[in-house]
């Protein structure tokens, strides 16, 4: 007997390569709707968050369909959320751009800066450091290559966890002219910088190692 496939939604608010994404996730057998309705968003088996374009107005779009409260509320109940791009740049508590602030989600203590290079965006495919014992990357190999679109990054993990009950998050680095933050695994929340729908068959891999983890 086949399984039911997950639901999941890819949250439609303006900024994010929505159908790439959905096209995507069908392909590793996903249900997917695209919507910005907050209680089917609320309700599914998964939430993909993608994002492209400034933080600042990412973060407009985002609080213009509730998706602020959103994310808070199925992290809150364990439901699992994904964030791809700037989606996962606005887990973050601000985002710094032009030398303007925007306050983020603050899920996670840390600032989106510009990324220090002498070729900016970095655009192109790269290697990561995957954390050890990640559930995001297992079965791909270390020099499997993911797709990246971005001028803005994390450089420093800020979150201390301390208590030796909780699990602290997986953090998976990549380097472009620095170290930056690629991905982060925390509990129902992970993320990545690069694009995963973008990335070929370790894309799919990924993907498929989120959905069974719904």
């Amino acid at each position: 007997m086949t399984a039911p496939r997950k639901q999941v939604v890819v949250l439609d608010y303006g900024f994010g390569n929505v159908r790439s994404a959905e096209r995507a996730l069908a392909h590793v057998g996903a249900d997917v709707e695209i919507t910005r309705d907050f209680d089917r968003a609320l309700n599914a088996e998964g939430l993909l968050v993608p994002g492209v374009g400034a933080f600042a107005a990412c973060m407009a779009g985002l609080k213009e369909v509730r998706g602020d409260w959103l994310v808070g509320r199925r992290l809150a109940g364990g439901r699992p959320v994904m964030g791809i791009c700037v989606g996962m740049q606005i887990l973050f508590g601000r985002g710094i751009e032009h030398g303007v602030e925007t306050e983020g989600l603050d899920e996670w203590p840390g600032t989106v800066g510009p990324l220090k290079a002498d070729v900016v965006p970095h655009m192109g495919w790269n290697t990561v450091e995957a954390a050890g014992d990640s559930q995001l990357f297992a079965g791909l190999p270390a020099d499997a290559r993911y797709y990246f679109v971005h001028s803005y990054a994390v450089r420093d993990w800020e979150l201390e966890v301390g208590n030796p009950h909780l699990t602290a998050p997986k953090v998976t680095w990549a380097t472009h002219g620095e170290r930056f933050v690629a991905a982060v695994e925390n509990g129902p929340l992970w993320a990545t910088q690069f694009h995963p729908e973008k990335s070929g068959d370790a894309g799919a891999q990924l993907l498929t190692n989120w959905i069974n983890t719904l």
